[in-house]
């Protein structure tokens, strides 16, 4: 397949879960990819199985949160590749379970930093190199918790919410220059972020929040960013896009 012939993507947090996915797909539709994530280990596993399937992809360390690594992530991107033209801004962070009244402040900070400014510094060094590429398509991953509230999740839902608002004055500024920005809103995606945290009696519960009965996979919502990445959703721009299995509806 080839719906990403010839374009250049950078996609963060591609280590696992979502972001993993993402840069498979991408990868498998044409793109040259760049796959960056905190932990190194896990970002060069990602890029073994790109490459090892005929696609093109390299793995470039970065904390999102840090803008010099963000500005050194879309330098080796040019370098390597020749320009950017498609920018998943995934990584992100749970952080601590409390309720507003009793949140940690090292927590709000690591969140809100990871989160909402990550996607922040992100967009503020690619779109220069996509503007210099001729234009290009930006998703940043929001959440269900972009569009409602979570109880014990103020961080989270603070930064999600920020990532729409930012994802649309970003759209309203560059739809004149060929650069489109969206989000994805996903449920609860059944990855090790939540395994990892969660017992299965939490994890049946978080299914049954969902009127399709079950998590999400990260391949639908690679599927969805594949859409927004690419010419077919041309006249798509400002908007955030729900994969939630029914949960906002109710």
């Amino acid at each position: 397949m080839d719906t990403l012939k010839d374009k250049v993507a950078i996609v963060t947090g591609a280590g696992s879960g979502i972001g993993k996915a993402i840069a498979i797909l991408y990868a498998a539709e044409g793109a040259k990819v760049v796959v960056s994530d905190i932990e190194k280990t896990a970002g060069e596993e990602t890029v073994k199985f790109i490459n090892s399937n005929g696609g093109k992809s390299i793995f470039v360390k970065a904390d999102t949160s840090e803008p010099s690594d963000q500005l050194a992530l879309v330098m080796e991107t040019v370098a390597h590749f020749g320009g950017l033209h498609i920018a998943c801004n995934n990584a992100g962070v749970g952080g601590p379970v409390k309720p507003v009244g009793e949140y940690p402040i090292d927590g709000w900070d690591k969140v809100i930093s990871i989160n909402l400014s990550g996607v922040f510094y992100g967009m503020l060094y690619q779109i220069p190199a996509m503007l210099e590429s001729g234009g290009g398509s930006i998703i940043n991953m929001a959440s269900i918790l972009g569009i409602v509230g979570f109880p014990n999740s103020s961080a989270y839902v603070a930064a999600k919410h920020g990532v729409i608002g930012l994802t649309q004055n970003a759209a309203i500024e560059y739809a004149a220059k060929n650069i489109r920005v969206n989000a994805i809103c996903p449920g609860f995606i059944n990855t090790p972020l939540l395994e990892n945290n969660l017992d299965a009696d939490t994890l049946k519960s978080l299914s049954s929040m969902h009127p399709i009965g079950r998590l999400g996979t990260a391949e639908e919502v690679a599927e969805l960013a594949l859409w927004l990445s690419s010419s077919k959703s041309s006249f798509t721009t400002g908007a955030h896009y729900l994969i939630d299995g029914g949960y906002t509806a109710q």
